[in-house]
């Protein structure tokens, strides 16, 4: 008997956070991971730095917005499985580049499933999807059947990727599933985003680096759990013989407000509101703001065998810790 091939999978995104999470989870499944990152003249590897000697890990360039670099790079490697990470993340920008946003996160969506279409449509595909979809939250919580009411350029485009991986699979009958995964975050998360700024923040004010943190509405309410529990629920997705769309949340909302007095509290701070470490600033609020976001994953506990390890404050202390060590060094 011989051996069974190694599987390869391409990741999109690879440097984010949920790509360098995504990465390390199938390299201790066995696989061979191509990730797929965009040319620069620096590139960014913080999150993957950790890769560069491992035999089973390899960049390589492509665009989301240039389907040709897409199809040679399904042609080169022959992927078995293709997870779509990339986009342009960052929701409060999306105001501001709006064209930008709705050609990387919907038309870079198209030219993936093209590129399976016409190079190889047995290719399993995974497309991020975003709570954002919901937006207005029509229903509390959400789940696979609410109707989606995006409030941001962002959101939108992420409601036009989820319903052409759908076409796709019904169209051509390919293994393309979506993925709706509420706020998950992790000591890899970006600086710009509302968490780390918070964790980072509040290791400067211990560490006497800052006076106080900048912030927009304090009462907004997210479904938060930890982005390597959401990774593996990413690859149950595509390990299932029929394709499908799943919700992955942790069914509990907490406020920024609640963020913070766990953060605080990890240095050892109990009154950050009286002392002003916090400053409410009107550039930091959304055009049109999502007041709470929360989901239910019953059908991910049921048919994936999915739910999050880690918990809310477990989380918000760990990323403080990293902080910590981090500016301490």
């Amino acid at each position: 008997m011989t051996a069974d091939p190694q599987a390869v999978a391409l990741v999109t995104g690879v440097n984010g956070m949920d790509g360098s999470h995504l990465v390390d989870l199938l390299i201790a499944k066995g696989y061979r991971v191509i990730g797929m990152e965009r040319r620069s003249s620096t590139p960014n590897r913080t999150n993957t730095r950790h890769l560069e000697d491992s035999m089973d890990f390899e960049w390589v360039t492509g665009d989301l917005t240039d389907q040709s670099s897409i199809i040679q790079i399904l042609m080169d490697h022959k992927p078995d499985e293709f997870y779509n990470l990339a986009a342009q993340s960052f929701v409060g920008v999306s105001w501001s580049i709006p064209e930008a946003t709705l050609s990387a996160n919907a038309t870079g969506v198209l030219n993936c499933l093209e590129a399976i279409r016409k190079v190889d449509p047995t290719i399993r595909f995974y497309q991020a999807s975003t709570s954002e979809m919901f937006g207005k939250m029509i229903e509390n919580p959400a789940r696979e059947t609410t109707p989606f009411y995006p409030r941001s350029p962002y959101g939108v485009a992420k409601v036009c990727a989820y319903w052409l991986v759908r076409n796709y699979r019904e169209s051509h009958g390919m293994h393309a599933s979506n993925g709706i995964l509420f706020n998950h975050e992790s000591e890899r998360r970006g600086h710009e985003f509302v968490t780390r700024k918070v964790t980072d923040g509040v290791a400067r004010i211990a560490l006497g680096l800052a006076d106080n943190i900048a912030l927009g509405n304090l009462e907004s309410l997210r479904d938060w759990g930890y982005a390597p529990d959401y990774v593996e629920g990413m690859w149950r997705i595509l390990q299932q013989d029929e394709p499908d769309d799943y919700v992955l949340a942790t069914g509990v909302a907490h406020s920024i407000r609640d963020l913070l007095d766990i953060a605080f509290d990890e240095v050892g701070i109990k009154d950050w509101e009286e002392r002003g470490l916090v400053v409410q600033d009107p550039r930091f609020y959304r055009p049109a703001e999502v007041d709470v976001l929360c989901g239910d994953a019953s059908k991910a506990r049921e048919v994936l065998g999915w739910s999050p390890v880690v918990d809310f404050e477990e989380m918000v202390r760990r990323m403080v810790r990293n902080d910590m060590n981090l500016l301490g060094n």
